[in-house]
């Protein structure tokens, strides 16, 4: 499924497209898409069509649509705090993208049949904390994941705020799913599709991951880092008038107006007369447009400076021993 909006040249264009389109609706679910770039799921060789509004699928390993995640993060109407489950997770792709939303007090756990996929989606985790700077943009809640059947979990694991089930279920399982959610939960699934079965064939109840309790440590952690980026957003308010929002980049579409004549016929006399046209007044708009552009393209192209990670940088200067600063940092590497 898919094809709903055009491809994008990058992350962003391909999150501009789902946002004109309406998929896309609110902030947070915008401001986790654009975080977390879909290329990055990709197996090297399939990276170009990263940008597509297409699934794609490898062996075990599958993605589905752009279209198709962002609705169903705008069905869950997804908040900080919220307990998450992903019955067919993946390669950990919307996992993360929930776990930027939900911050570090919620829950994320996430079921996946096949184990090579559950390898592949731990290392994709693994690369996101250690190398991108969205990871200090925001209060993540790490998934978890495990190996099992979506139909098979122990009856006595804890129930969700929101669960989604990406792996297609029958009719007759819809009870089953709703036993999982916490009253006043919500449950976004396929139905009437083919049940997934267990590799081996044999039943094998699914224990969950426990709901863990955060240590003192990791608590100050958090504090610190948010008192932190408390501080950068007010410099920022103070310096320039705004938040730490980055502005969406929508490309400005040009519209071609094409000059309207009209021919007048009078006594065997032809006369040529321009109409008078609304769009004529935007001519002159048109032309120094035209002119920038060819500016623009005599001008040698210059890469855009790195984004600045400032909390790394505040973190970095604080006055403390360098194991401590590279704790607040999580070990990562930039």
């Amino acid at each position: 499924m898919g094809g709903a909006v055009s491809a994008g040249e990058d992350n962003d264009e391909l999150i501009d497209n789902l946002k004109e389109a309406q998929y896309i609706r609110t902030e947070l679910v915008e401001q986790a898409f654009r975080a977390i770039d879909r290329a990055d799921y990709y197996l090297e060789e399939f990276k170009e069509n990263a940008y597509k509004d297409l699934a794609w699928k490898h062996g075990n390993i599958h993605l589905s649509a752009p279209c198709i995640y962002s609705e169903v993060m705008e069905a869950l109407d997804l908040q900080p705090g919220l307990s998450f489950l992903n019955l067919g997770s993946g390669t950990g792709y919307l996992s993360s993208m929930v776990g930027l939303i939900l911050g570090p007090f919620g829950v994320n756990h996430g079921v996946e049949l096949h184990s090579d996929v559950i390898e592949y989606a731990k290392q994709k985790l693994d690369f996101f904390i250690r190398t991108s700077d969205s990871f200090d943009k925001f209060d993540f809640c790490e998934p978890s994941f495990v190996t099992g059947n979506c139909l098979e979990i122990s009856p006595d694991c804890s129930q969700y705020d929101r669960v989604y089930c990406g792996a297609g279920v029958q009719k007759e399982h819809e009870e089953y799913m709703k036993n999982l959610l916490k009253v006043g939960g919500i449950l976004v699934m396929p139905l009437e599709e083919k049940p997934c079965h267990s590799e081996s064939g044999k039943s094998r109840l699914v224990q969950l991951p426990p709901v863990a309790v955060r240590s003192l440590q990791d608590l100050a952690r958090i504090a610190i880092r948010g008192t932190i980026k408390k501080i950068i957003h007010q410099e920022t308010v103070s310096k320039n008038g705004n938040g730490l929002k980055n502005t969406p980049r929508f490309k400005r579409r040009r519209v071609r107006r094409r000059r309207m004549e009209t021919i007048v016929f009078l006594d065997k006399e032809v006369f040529a007369s321009r109409i008078s046209n609304p769009s004529d007044d935007n001519s002159c708009e048109d032309l120094e447009e035209e002119g920038r552009e060819e500016e623009e393209k005599t001008l040698p192209e210059t890469k855009p400076d790195p984004p600045v990670n400032f909390l790394r940088q505040k973190v970095l200067n604080l006055p403390l021993p360098d194991p401590l600063k590279y704790y607040l940092l999580y070990y990562r590497e930039k």
